[in-house]
């Protein structure tokens, strides 16, 4: 018998995912002119040095719990910890924002600000993270993953000059406004997206702790190694493009002595051309040859991040960034969808953990790094050394199994001992199909 699935609308033209677009489009703007706002206010008030120690502050419990996060967003629900964390997010900076209009900025007021921010951080990425695949079917990720490189690099290129002016009309407590406003309408889109629900997820949290299911998601990346080697390629392939290229642009244009209007071009041309590489994976149906298309987005990636370094001046400095930014975008894009696909949806927040944790929670160690090689050896140098880091991304890629689904961690019945029948899923593509049937879905990455 011929049994027909329902068609997936397309993530473009699907509401309750531009519901969610919105949402991470207001949010990752926020985030934007908050870290502004944190920045101007500390230095302001006490000095570059304590603004350093200020962002610290917020950077180690990000850090430090966001593994934590996973397990918090696979054990409650991603949904339900992305709007509880963003509601706490809103009232702890419009309180922030209305603190500082009533008695001015005061230092103590940044640290606390920058430590709740952080903790709330931690489990804010790893449950956003785990969203999209709640909310459309697995040959609509690609596209998915494409809008939300659309959004970032929209918001970090709208964001700062946003915040800017905010400052500029309002202070500290106007951008701490802004911020939560924005927040406040992430909000409300999020409590109007509406997910799937997540197969075998246990009928509630008080069945294992939360040390068993952090054990239990480790020994599912060990139990599927080419899922921790696309775990490894996002990490080392995103880990120099979540701040550190940031830095080391503005380290090179003050070396060469570019100015900062250069320095604006190409870092503009970055997020223009990872939009546009993110608009275009958005448009297509599908990705053919996935994996060979990553491995190429990467090593391109590899060679242009170190000829940003070799330049010789800055309007070839400005073509190399919207290079860039359009093969970093599509790699990002390529390989998150992978990761997403291939992701039992009830380990989503976990590994979507170790990802955030790569790319955001461990990136601002390298700022110092950035620094340090500059001054050492020149910002070139320290382009190379990305270049370096994203080749061996690519060189992991071409161990990523082209196989779909990754083995399932499978639930056992108490009163067989065997696996949960509804835990055994065919693959993806319909492997299990009647013989002459047709797939009325468009396969999945491969």
């Amino acid at each position: 018998m011929t049994v027909a699935r329902p068609l997936i609308t397309a993530a473009h033209r699907d509401a309750n995912v531009l519901r969610w677009l919105g949402a991470y489009t207001a949010s990752v703007t926020g985030d934007v002119t908050y870290f502004l706002a944190l920045t101007w206010a500390a230095t302001r008030t006490a000095g570059p040095a304590q603004a350093g120690a200020v962002l610290a502050a917020g950077a180690v419990p990000r850090a430090l719990l966001m593994l934590g996060g996973g397990v918090v967003a696979d054990r409650f629900g991603a949904r339900r910890v992305v709007v509880g964390s963003d509601l706490v997010r809103c009232v702890v900076i419009l309180t922030a924002a209305a603190f500082t209009w009533l008695t001015g900025t005061q230092l103590w007021l940044l640290y606390v600000l920058a430590v709740v921010f952080g903790t709330v951080d931690a489990l804010f990425m790893p449950a956003v993270g785990a969203l999209p695949p709640q909310l459309t079917g697995p040959d609509q990720l690609a596209r998915v993953q494409g809008m939300r490189t659309l959004s970032v690099r929209f918001s970090n290129a709208v964001g700062p000059t946003a915040g800017a002016l905010v400052l500029a009309a309002g202070g500290a407590a106007g951008a701490f406004g802004a911020s939560g406003l924005l927040f406040c309408g992430s909000l409300v889109l999020l409590i109007a997206v509406r997910v799937r629900p997540v197969p075998d997820a246990p009928a509630g949290p008080g069945r294992t702790t939360a040390g068993q299911d952090f054990r239990a998601g480790l020994r599912y990346l060990r139990e599927n190694p080419h899922l921790g080697r696309l775990v490894l390629v996002i990490g080392l392939g995103e880990m120099c493009f979540s701040g550190p290229v940031g830095t080391g642009m503005l380290l090179l244009t003050d070396e060469r002595g570019w100015g900062a209007g250069a320095l604006g071009w190409i870092l503009t041309a970055f997020s223009v051309g990872g939009a546009a590489s993110g608009l275009l994976l958005t448009a297509v149906r599908r990705v053919p040859y996935a994996r060979a298309v990553l491995f190429c987005a990467l090593l391109l990636t590899a060679v242009l991040v170190a000829a940003v370094g070799r330049v010789p001046g800055p309007g070839p400095a400005v073509a190399v960034g919207a290079l860039l930014g359009a093969a970093s975008g599509a790699a990002m894009v390529v390989s998150n969808a992978l990761l997403q696909e291939r992701t039992e949806v009830r380990f989503l927040g976990r590994v979507s953990s170790l990802t955030s944790l790569c790319t955001v929670g461990l990136s601002p160690l390298l700022y110092p790094l950035a620094g340090l090689v500059a001054a050492a050896w020149g910002a070139g140098v320290f382009f190379a050394g990305c270049g370096a880091v994203c080749l061996l991304a690519a060189g992991v890629s071409l161990s990523v199994r082209p196989v779909h689904p990754v083995r399932p961690a499978h639930p056992v019945r108490a009163d067989s001992g065997q696996p949960s029948p509804s835990a055994v899923q065919p693959p993806v593509g319909g492997a299990d199909r009647e013989a002459g049937e047709a797939d009325p879905q468009p396969r999945p990455l491969r």
